[in-house]
Protein backbone atom coordinates (compact mmCIF):
# COMPACT_ATOMS: atom_id res chain seq x y z
CA UNK A 1 0.00 0.00 0.00
CA UNK A 2 1.57 3.25 -0.85
CA UNK A 3 0.74 6.23 1.13
CA UNK A 4 2.27 9.86 1.01
CA UNK A 5 1.92 12.35 3.86
CA UNK A 6 1.14 15.16 2.07
CA UNK A 7 -2.51 13.56 0.64
CA UNK A 8 -2.48 16.14 -2.43
CA UNK A 9 0.92 14.52 -3.99
CA UNK A 10 -1.03 11.51 -4.57
CA UNK A 11 -4.21 10.33 -6.65
CA UNK A 12 -7.20 9.74 -4.76
CA UNK A 13 -10.38 8.44 -6.43
CA UNK A 14 -12.93 10.93 -6.24
CA UNK A 15 -15.73 8.36 -6.10
CA UNK A 16 -14.12 8.35 -2.41
CA UNK A 17 -12.80 11.96 -1.75
CA UNK A 18 -15.76 13.89 -2.94
CA UNK A 19 -18.71 12.06 -3.58
CA UNK A 20 -19.36 9.18 -2.03
CA UNK A 21 -20.90 8.24 1.65
CA UNK A 22 -19.23 7.33 4.51
CA UNK A 23 -20.91 4.21 5.04
CA UNK A 24 -20.64 2.95 1.73
CA UNK A 25 -16.49 4.24 1.82
CA UNK A 26 -16.31 2.16 4.69
CA UNK A 27 -18.07 -0.51 3.67
CA UNK A 28 -15.34 -1.26 1.20
CA UNK A 29 -12.50 0.07 3.41
CA UNK A 30 -8.91 -1.59 4.25
CA UNK A 31 -10.26 -1.64 8.10
CA UNK A 32 -13.25 -3.54 7.66
CA UNK A 33 -11.96 -5.60 5.29
CA UNK A 34 -9.30 -6.95 7.50
CA UNK A 35 -11.64 -7.06 10.42
CA UNK A 36 -13.73 -8.94 8.34
CA UNK A 37 -10.63 -11.44 7.67
CA UNK A 38 -10.18 -11.62 11.36
CA UNK A 39 -13.72 -12.29 12.10
CA UNK A 40 -13.91 -14.90 9.38
CA UNK A 41 -10.99 -16.87 11.22
CA UNK A 42 -12.53 -16.26 14.48
CA UNK A 43 -15.68 -18.21 13.32
CA UNK A 44 -13.65 -20.65 11.68
CA UNK A 45 -11.69 -21.59 15.11
CA UNK A 46 -14.91 -21.50 17.15
CA UNK A 47 -16.59 -24.28 14.68
CA UNK A 48 -13.36 -26.18 14.34
CA UNK A 49 -12.97 -26.42 18.23
CA UNK A 50 -16.53 -26.82 18.53
CA UNK A 51 -16.28 -29.60 16.07
CA UNK A 52 -13.28 -31.27 18.71
CA UNK A 53 -10.38 -30.15 17.33
CA UNK A 54 -7.53 -29.31 19.89
CA UNK A 55 -8.62 -25.26 20.40
CA UNK A 56 -8.65 -23.45 23.88
CA UNK A 57 -10.87 -21.09 24.61
CA UNK A 58 -8.15 -18.86 25.77
CA UNK A 59 -6.44 -18.91 22.07
CA UNK A 60 -9.89 -17.42 21.05
CA UNK A 61 -9.91 -15.31 23.40
CA UNK A 62 -6.97 -14.32 22.66
CA UNK A 63 -7.95 -13.36 18.68
CA UNK A 64 -11.19 -12.41 19.78
CA UNK A 65 -9.74 -9.05 22.12
CA UNK A 66 -7.21 -8.27 19.05
CA UNK A 67 -9.85 -7.98 16.59
CA UNK A 68 -9.86 -4.75 15.31
CA UNK A 69 -6.45 -3.20 16.76
CA UNK A 70 -4.96 -4.29 13.26
CA UNK A 71 -1.14 -2.64 12.76
CA UNK A 72 -1.16 -1.33 9.47
CA UNK A 73 1.75 -0.24 8.80
CA UNK A 74 3.87 -4.18 10.41
CA UNK A 75 0.63 -5.70 7.78
CA UNK A 76 2.12 -3.70 4.57
CA UNK A 77 6.08 -4.06 5.32
CA UNK A 78 5.20 -8.23 5.46
CA UNK A 79 3.39 -7.51 2.12
CA UNK A 80 6.28 -5.89 0.77
CA UNK A 81 8.32 -9.22 1.91
CA UNK A 82 5.73 -11.87 0.87
CA UNK A 83 3.98 -10.37 -1.91
CA UNK A 84 0.83 -12.08 -0.41
CA UNK A 85 -2.12 -9.91 1.16
CA UNK A 86 -3.51 -12.99 3.17
CA UNK A 87 -0.27 -14.49 5.18
CA UNK A 88 0.55 -10.53 5.40
CA UNK A 89 -2.53 -10.34 7.68
CA UNK A 90 -2.03 -14.39 9.12
CA UNK A 91 1.65 -13.11 10.33
CA UNK A 92 0.41 -9.33 11.32
CA UNK A 93 -2.46 -11.22 13.43
CA UNK A 94 -0.08 -14.07 14.88
CA UNK A 95 2.37 -11.30 16.20
CA UNK A 96 -0.40 -9.91 18.45
CA UNK A 97 -2.07 -13.42 19.24
CA UNK A 98 0.99 -15.39 20.22
CA UNK A 99 -0.94 -18.23 21.63
CA UNK A 100 -3.19 -18.60 19.28
CA UNK A 101 -0.81 -17.97 16.20
CA UNK A 102 -0.98 -22.10 15.61
CA UNK A 103 -4.42 -22.08 14.90
CA UNK A 104 -5.15 -19.07 12.82
CA UNK A 105 -6.04 -19.82 9.07
CA UNK A 106 -6.11 -23.61 10.13
CA UNK A 107 -7.15 -25.67 6.87
CA UNK A 108 -8.20 -22.99 5.02
CA UNK A 109 -7.08 -20.83 1.60
CA UNK A 110 -6.73 -17.03 0.76
CA UNK A 111 -10.24 -17.16 -0.88
CA UNK A 112 -11.65 -18.68 2.81
CA UNK A 113 -10.77 -15.00 3.64
CA UNK A 114 -11.20 -12.70 0.15
CA UNK A 115 -14.11 -14.48 -1.39
CA UNK A 116 -16.05 -14.85 2.11
CA UNK A 117 -15.37 -10.83 2.68
CA UNK A 118 -16.18 -9.80 -0.62
CA UNK A 119 -19.96 -11.61 -0.11
CA UNK A 120 -20.38 -9.64 2.95
CA UNK A 121 -19.38 -6.36 1.29
CA UNK A 122 -21.60 -7.22 -1.60
CA UNK A 123 -24.67 -8.11 1.05
CA UNK A 124 -23.49 -5.19 3.25
CA UNK A 125 -23.53 -3.28 0.24
CA UNK A 126 -26.88 -3.83 -1.22
CA UNK A 127 -28.23 -3.04 2.24
CA UNK A 128 -26.96 0.34 2.01
CA UNK A 129 -28.39 1.12 -1.53
CA UNK A 130 -31.64 -0.38 -0.86
CA UNK A 131 -32.84 2.18 1.78
CA UNK A 132 -31.64 5.31 -0.15
CA UNK A 133 -33.22 4.02 -3.36
CA UNK A 134 -36.44 3.91 -1.05
CA UNK A 135 -36.38 7.41 -0.09
CA UNK A 136 -35.93 8.00 -3.98
CA UNK A 137 -39.10 6.47 -4.78
CA UNK A 138 -40.60 7.99 -1.78
CA UNK A 139 -40.17 11.46 -2.38
CA UNK A 140 -40.97 10.82 -6.17
CA UNK A 141 -44.19 8.95 -5.16
CA UNK A 142 -45.23 12.63 -2.78
CA UNK A 143 -44.50 14.72 -5.83
CA UNK A 144 -46.42 12.21 -8.39
CA UNK A 145 -49.33 12.21 -6.01
CA UNK A 146 -49.07 16.20 -5.73
CA UNK A 147 -49.04 16.98 -9.48
CA UNK A 148 -51.20 13.88 -10.32
CA UNK A 149 -53.72 16.06 -12.72
CA UNK A 150 -51.17 18.89 -13.53
CA UNK A 151 -51.73 18.81 -17.30
CA UNK A 152 -48.55 18.90 -18.89
CA UNK A 153 -47.74 18.29 -22.92
CA UNK A 154 -46.67 14.80 -23.45
CA UNK A 155 -43.49 14.32 -26.08
CA UNK A 156 -42.99 11.24 -27.95
CA UNK A 157 -39.55 11.51 -30.36
CA UNK A 158 -39.22 14.49 -28.02
CA UNK A 159 -42.11 16.12 -29.98
CA UNK A 160 -45.22 17.62 -28.64
CA UNK A 161 -47.83 14.39 -28.38
CA UNK A 162 -51.40 14.02 -26.77
CA UNK A 163 -51.22 15.36 -23.07
CA UNK A 164 -50.66 13.32 -19.99
CA UNK A 165 -49.87 14.75 -16.34
CA UNK A 166 -46.82 16.05 -14.00
CA UNK A 167 -47.61 13.01 -11.96
CA UNK A 168 -48.12 10.12 -14.46
CA UNK A 169 -44.57 11.00 -16.28
CA UNK A 170 -43.25 10.81 -12.66
CA UNK A 171 -44.50 7.76 -12.21
CA UNK A 172 -42.80 6.51 -15.67
CA UNK A 173 -39.54 7.24 -13.46
CA UNK A 174 -41.43 5.76 -10.22
CA UNK A 175 -41.77 2.49 -12.12
CA UNK A 176 -38.59 1.73 -13.40
CA UNK A 177 -37.22 2.11 -9.86
CA UNK A 178 -39.83 -0.07 -8.43
CA UNK A 179 -38.02 -2.65 -10.60
CA UNK A 180 -34.83 -1.45 -9.50
CA UNK A 181 -36.13 -2.52 -5.80
CA UNK A 182 -37.09 -5.74 -6.18
CA UNK A 183 -33.73 -6.29 -8.55
CA UNK A 184 -31.49 -5.66 -6.05
CA UNK A 185 -33.63 -7.10 -3.36
CA UNK A 186 -33.31 -10.35 -5.21
CA UNK A 187 -29.89 -9.99 -5.98
CA UNK A 188 -28.88 -9.64 -1.98
CA UNK A 189 -31.22 -12.76 -1.21
CA UNK A 190 -29.76 -14.40 -3.58
CA UNK A 191 -26.30 -14.20 -2.64
CA UNK A 192 -25.10 -17.34 -0.75
CA UNK A 193 -21.91 -17.59 1.10
CA UNK A 194 -18.62 -19.18 0.01
CA UNK A 195 -18.16 -20.89 3.59
CA UNK A 196 -15.42 -23.66 4.11
CA UNK A 197 -14.33 -25.03 1.35
CA UNK A 198 -10.18 -25.27 0.64
CA UNK A 199 -7.88 -24.72 -1.98
CA UNK A 200 -9.81 -25.85 -5.09
CA UNK A 201 -13.82 -26.38 -3.37
CA UNK A 202 -13.51 -29.91 -2.48
CA UNK A 203 -13.04 -29.27 1.18
CA UNK A 204 -9.88 -32.02 1.41
CA UNK A 205 -7.83 -30.14 3.48
CA UNK A 206 -10.78 -30.41 6.19
CA UNK A 207 -11.57 -33.65 5.67
CA UNK A 208 -8.01 -34.60 6.48
CA UNK A 209 -8.22 -32.89 9.59
CA UNK A 210 -11.36 -34.45 10.75
CA UNK A 211 -9.58 -37.67 10.03
CA UNK A 212 -12.40 -38.15 7.22
CA UNK A 213 -15.43 -37.28 9.02
CA UNK A 214 -17.67 -35.78 6.27
CA UNK A 215 -20.41 -35.20 8.59
CA UNK A 216 -17.87 -32.74 10.72
CA UNK A 217 -16.62 -31.05 7.74
CA UNK A 218 -20.07 -30.37 6.38
CA UNK A 219 -21.60 -29.09 9.76
CA UNK A 220 -18.07 -27.08 9.70
CA UNK A 221 -19.07 -25.56 6.87
CA UNK A 222 -22.99 -24.73 7.93
CA UNK A 223 -21.66 -23.18 11.09
CA UNK A 224 -18.77 -20.67 9.97
CA UNK A 225 -22.07 -19.69 7.25
CA UNK A 226 -24.28 -19.02 10.05
CA UNK A 227 -21.64 -17.23 12.33
CA UNK A 228 -21.11 -14.66 9.12
CA UNK A 229 -25.03 -13.95 8.91
CA UNK A 230 -25.89 -16.41 5.24
CA UNK A 231 -28.79 -18.66 5.32
CA UNK A 232 -26.85 -20.85 3.12
CA UNK A 233 -23.31 -21.50 1.42
CA UNK A 234 -22.65 -22.53 -2.08
CA UNK A 235 -22.66 -26.30 -2.30
CA UNK A 236 -20.22 -26.25 -4.92
CA UNK A 237 -17.63 -23.77 -5.62
CA UNK A 238 -14.08 -24.10 -7.03
CA UNK A 239 -10.90 -22.20 -5.53
CA UNK A 240 -13.43 -18.98 -5.71
CA UNK A 241 -17.61 -18.42 -5.57
CA UNK A 242 -18.50 -18.63 -9.23
CA UNK A 243 -17.56 -15.32 -10.56
CA UNK A 244 -20.89 -14.96 -12.27
CA UNK A 245 -22.11 -14.36 -9.08
CA UNK A 246 -20.59 -10.85 -9.54
CA UNK A 247 -22.12 -10.34 -12.84
CA UNK A 248 -25.81 -10.85 -11.20
CA UNK A 249 -24.91 -8.08 -8.66
CA UNK A 250 -23.31 -5.69 -10.92
CA UNK A 251 -25.98 -5.81 -13.57
CA UNK A 252 -28.83 -4.88 -11.28
CA UNK A 253 -26.37 -1.55 -10.31
CA UNK A 254 -25.91 -1.23 -14.29
CA UNK A 255 -29.92 -1.37 -14.27
CA UNK A 256 -30.08 0.92 -11.91
CA UNK A 257 -27.99 3.45 -13.33
CA UNK A 258 -29.38 3.29 -16.36
CA UNK A 259 -33.01 4.12 -14.98
CA UNK A 260 -31.20 6.96 -13.55
CA UNK A 261 -29.58 8.06 -16.43
CA UNK A 262 -32.80 7.84 -18.12
CA UNK A 263 -34.83 10.03 -14.80
CA UNK A 264 -31.85 12.78 -15.07
CA UNK A 265 -32.33 13.18 -18.75
CA UNK A 266 -35.61 14.08 -18.76
CA UNK A 267 -35.10 16.33 -15.76
CA UNK A 268 -32.68 18.03 -17.88
CA UNK A 269 -35.00 18.29 -21.18
CA UNK A 270 -37.27 19.58 -18.87
CA UNK A 271 -35.27 22.42 -17.39
CA UNK A 272 -34.45 23.35 -21.03
CA UNK A 273 -38.63 23.79 -21.59
CA UNK A 274 -38.41 25.78 -18.06
CA UNK A 275 -41.20 23.52 -16.86
CA UNK A 276 -39.20 21.69 -14.00
CA UNK A 277 -35.91 22.65 -12.59
CA UNK A 278 -33.76 20.61 -10.08
CA UNK A 279 -32.90 22.57 -6.82
CA UNK A 280 -30.60 25.68 -6.92
CA UNK A 281 -29.40 27.32 -4.02
CA UNK A 282 -29.51 30.84 -3.50
CA UNK A 283 -25.69 31.48 -3.91
CA UNK A 284 -25.18 28.70 -6.57
CA UNK A 285 -23.46 30.14 -9.60
CA UNK A 286 -24.85 27.98 -12.90
CA UNK A 287 -21.79 29.63 -15.24
CA UNK A 288 -18.59 31.25 -14.34
CA UNK A 289 -19.69 33.62 -17.79
CA UNK A 290 -23.84 33.77 -18.13
CA UNK A 291 -24.71 34.85 -14.62
CA UNK A 292 -28.66 34.23 -15.46
CA UNK A 293 -27.80 30.83 -16.06
CA UNK A 294 -29.43 27.74 -14.08
CA UNK A 295 -27.71 24.33 -15.00
CA UNK A 296 -28.94 20.93 -14.08
CA UNK A 297 -25.80 20.28 -12.66
CA UNK A 298 -26.98 17.67 -10.37
CA UNK A 299 -28.59 15.25 -12.94
CA UNK A 300 -26.17 15.99 -15.12
CA UNK A 301 -23.53 14.66 -12.57
CA UNK A 302 -25.73 11.69 -11.96
CA UNK A 303 -25.72 10.98 -15.60
CA UNK A 304 -22.09 10.95 -15.86
CA UNK A 305 -21.73 8.71 -12.67
CA UNK A 306 -24.65 6.70 -14.50
CA UNK A 307 -22.77 6.40 -17.71
CA UNK A 308 -19.74 4.84 -15.34
CA UNK A 309 -21.82 2.60 -13.35
CA UNK A 310 -23.40 1.07 -16.93
CA UNK A 311 -19.66 0.49 -18.02
CA UNK A 312 -18.11 -1.45 -15.20
CA UNK A 313 -20.92 -3.73 -16.37
CA UNK A 314 -18.34 -5.26 -18.55
CA UNK A 315 -15.92 -6.40 -16.28
CA UNK A 316 -17.29 -9.31 -14.41
CA UNK A 317 -18.78 -10.71 -17.70
CA UNK A 318 -15.04 -10.25 -18.76
CA UNK A 319 -13.84 -11.76 -15.66
CA UNK A 320 -16.50 -14.59 -15.75
CA UNK A 321 -15.41 -15.81 -18.96
CA UNK A 322 -11.99 -16.08 -18.73
CA UNK A 323 -11.98 -18.04 -15.18
CA UNK A 324 -9.85 -21.09 -16.01
CA UNK A 325 -11.11 -24.19 -14.46
CA UNK A 326 -10.69 -24.07 -10.65
CA UNK A 327 -9.85 -20.60 -10.84
CA UNK A 328 -7.17 -17.84 -12.09
CA UNK A 329 -5.56 -15.08 -10.62
CA UNK A 330 -6.46 -12.21 -13.34
CA UNK A 331 -9.75 -11.55 -11.43
CA UNK A 332 -8.01 -9.70 -8.43
CA UNK A 333 -6.74 -6.81 -9.52
CA UNK A 334 -9.72 -6.25 -11.64
CA UNK A 335 -12.52 -7.00 -8.71
CA UNK A 336 -10.27 -4.57 -6.17
CA UNK A 337 -11.72 -1.69 -8.55
CA UNK A 338 -14.84 -2.84 -10.33
CA UNK A 339 -16.78 -4.14 -6.93
CA UNK A 340 -16.55 -1.16 -5.15
CA UNK A 341 -16.51 1.34 -7.79
CA UNK A 342 -19.99 0.41 -8.97
CA UNK A 343 -21.82 0.20 -5.29
CA UNK A 344 -19.67 3.64 -4.90
CA UNK A 345 -20.95 4.95 -7.75
CA UNK A 346 -24.11 3.77 -7.61
CA UNK A 347 -24.20 5.54 -3.75
CA UNK A 348 -23.72 8.43 -5.08
CA UNK A 349 -26.07 8.46 -7.85
CA UNK A 350 -29.01 7.49 -4.87
CA UNK A 351 -27.95 10.11 -2.82
CA UNK A 352 -27.76 12.93 -5.39
CA UNK A 353 -31.33 11.70 -7.06
CA UNK A 354 -32.67 12.10 -3.24
CA UNK A 355 -31.53 15.21 -3.53
CA UNK A 356 -32.85 16.31 -6.60
CA UNK A 357 -36.78 14.82 -6.09
CA UNK A 358 -36.76 16.43 -2.35
CA UNK A 359 -36.40 19.94 -4.07
CA UNK A 360 -37.65 19.41 -7.72
CA UNK A 361 -39.60 22.84 -9.05
CA UNK A 362 -42.88 22.58 -10.69
CA UNK A 363 -43.51 25.84 -13.23
CA UNK A 364 -47.26 25.54 -13.88
CA UNK A 365 -47.67 28.81 -15.99
CA UNK A 366 -44.96 27.88 -18.18
CA UNK A 367 -46.75 24.18 -18.91
CA UNK A 368 -49.88 25.91 -19.00
CA UNK A 369 -48.38 28.30 -22.26
CA UNK A 370 -46.62 25.36 -23.78
CA UNK A 371 -50.56 23.12 -23.70
CA UNK A 372 -52.27 26.81 -25.11
CA UNK A 373 -49.41 26.52 -28.19
CA UNK A 374 -50.36 22.95 -28.95
CA UNK A 375 -53.98 22.42 -27.77
CA UNK A 376 -55.73 24.43 -30.90
CA UNK A 377 -53.80 21.46 -33.21
CA UNK A 378 -54.70 18.37 -30.53
CA UNK A 379 -58.20 19.64 -30.35
CA UNK A 380 -58.59 19.66 -33.93
CA UNK A 381 -60.74 15.74 -32.87
CA UNK A 382 -62.82 17.32 -30.63
CA UNK A 383 -64.26 20.17 -32.65
CA UNK A 384 -64.91 18.01 -35.57
CA UNK A 385 -66.70 15.76 -33.72
CA UNK A 386 -68.89 19.00 -32.16
CA UNK A 387 -69.70 19.75 -35.70
CA UNK A 388 -70.70 16.43 -37.02
CA UNK A 389 -72.87 16.64 -33.64
CA UNK A 390 -74.29 20.03 -34.60
CA UNK A 391 -75.84 18.28 -37.89
CA UNK A 392 -72.40 19.44 -40.00
CA UNK A 393 -70.33 17.39 -42.45
CA UNK A 394 -67.00 15.77 -40.90
CA UNK A 395 -65.06 15.68 -44.43
CA UNK A 396 -66.34 19.36 -45.07
CA UNK A 397 -65.35 20.51 -41.55
CA UNK A 398 -61.86 18.39 -41.82
CA UNK A 399 -60.82 20.38 -44.60
CA UNK A 400 -61.73 23.88 -43.38
CA UNK A 401 -59.76 23.19 -40.45
CA UNK A 402 -57.23 21.36 -42.49
CA UNK A 403 -56.52 24.72 -44.40
CA UNK A 404 -56.84 26.70 -41.38
CA UNK A 405 -54.33 24.82 -39.09
CA UNK A 406 -51.86 25.13 -42.02
CA UNK A 407 -52.46 28.59 -41.98
CA UNK A 408 -51.60 28.68 -38.52
CA UNK A 409 -48.86 26.15 -38.58
CA UNK A 410 -47.06 28.87 -40.94
CA UNK A 411 -47.39 31.95 -38.42
CA UNK A 412 -45.69 30.12 -35.34
CA UNK A 413 -42.65 28.29 -38.10
CA UNK A 414 -42.51 30.92 -40.80
CA UNK A 415 -43.00 34.53 -38.74
CA UNK A 416 -42.42 32.82 -35.28
CA UNK A 417 -45.47 34.11 -33.97
CA UNK A 418 -48.36 32.54 -31.83
CA UNK A 419 -50.55 29.44 -32.70
CA UNK A 420 -53.49 31.52 -33.73
CA UNK A 421 -55.34 28.90 -34.87
CA UNK A 422 -58.37 29.06 -32.25
CA UNK A 423 -59.09 32.73 -33.75
CA UNK A 424 -59.88 31.77 -37.08
CA UNK A 425 -61.75 28.93 -35.99
CA UNK A 426 -63.60 31.93 -34.32
CA UNK A 427 -63.45 34.25 -36.67
CA UNK A 428 -65.09 31.36 -39.96
CA UNK A 429 -68.79 31.50 -39.36
CA UNK A 430 -68.70 27.97 -40.58
CA UNK A 431 -67.78 27.12 -36.71
CA UNK A 432 -71.03 29.59 -35.17
CA UNK A 433 -72.93 26.23 -33.99
CA UNK A 434 -70.39 25.35 -31.34
CA UNK A 435 -68.49 28.83 -30.95
CA UNK A 436 -69.79 28.08 -27.28
CA UNK A 437 -68.58 24.98 -26.73
CA UNK A 438 -64.87 25.68 -27.39
CA UNK A 439 -63.65 26.68 -23.93
CA UNK A 440 -64.94 23.03 -22.97
CA UNK A 441 -62.91 21.16 -26.16
CA UNK A 442 -60.32 23.08 -25.39
CA UNK A 443 -59.93 22.03 -21.31
CA UNK A 444 -56.21 20.75 -20.78
CA UNK A 445 -58.20 18.32 -18.20
CA UNK A 446 -59.96 16.65 -21.13
CA UNK A 447 -57.13 15.25 -22.92
CA UNK A 448 -55.46 13.69 -19.99
CA UNK A 449 -57.52 10.47 -19.75
CA UNK A 450 -57.28 8.14 -16.80
CA UNK A 451 -53.41 9.82 -15.85
CA UNK A 452 -55.08 10.91 -12.31
CA UNK A 453 -56.67 7.47 -11.62
CA UNK A 454 -54.02 5.67 -13.43
CA UNK A 455 -51.20 7.86 -10.53
CA UNK A 456 -53.31 7.08 -7.90
CA UNK A 457 -53.51 3.24 -8.56
CA UNK A 458 -49.79 3.23 -8.82
CA UNK A 459 -49.07 4.20 -5.84
CA UNK A 460 -51.20 2.50 -3.56
CA UNK A 461 -50.82 -0.82 -5.16
CA UNK A 462 -47.46 -0.68 -6.43
CA UNK A 463 -45.19 1.81 -4.72
CA UNK A 464 -46.20 2.13 -1.51
CA UNK A 465 -46.16 -1.25 -0.02
CA UNK A 466 -42.77 -1.98 -1.51
CA UNK A 467 -41.75 0.91 0.52
CA UNK A 468 -43.30 -0.62 3.97
CA UNK A 469 -39.73 -2.71 4.98
CA UNK A 470 -37.90 1.08 4.78
CA UNK A 471 -40.44 2.98 6.53
CA UNK A 472 -37.63 3.48 9.76
CA UNK A 473 -35.09 5.23 7.12
CA UNK A 474 -37.34 7.27 5.28
CA UNK A 475 -36.77 10.26 6.95
CA UNK A 476 -33.08 10.67 6.60
CA UNK A 477 -31.37 13.64 4.76
CA UNK A 478 -28.21 13.68 2.64
CA UNK A 479 -25.46 15.94 2.70
CA UNK A 480 -24.54 16.53 -0.60
CA UNK A 481 -21.44 17.98 -1.92
CA UNK A 482 -21.94 20.22 -4.48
Amino acid sequence: MRTGRNRGLNYRSPLVSRYTSKEMSYNFSDKKKFITWRKLWIYLAKAEKALGLPITDAQIAEMESHAEDIDFAMAAEEEQKLRHDVMAHIHTFAHCCPTAAPIIHLGATSCYVGDNTDLIALRDGFNILLPKLARVIDRLANFAEEYADLPTLGFTHFQPAQLTTVGKRACLWLQDLVMDVRNLEQARDNLRFRGVKGTTGTQASFLQLFQGDRDKVEELDKMVTEMAGFKKAYLVTGQTYSRKVDINCMSTLASLGASVHKICTDIRLLANLKEIEEPFEKEQIGSSAMPYKRNPMRAERCCSLARHLITLMADPLQTASVQWLERTLDDSANRRISLPESFLTADIILSTLQNITEGLVVYPKVIERHIHHELPFMATENIIMAIVKAGGNRQECHEKIRVLSQEAAAVVKQEGGDNDLLGRIQRDPYFAPILGQLDALLDPKTFIGRAPQQVKKFLAEEVRPLLEPYKANMDVKVELVL
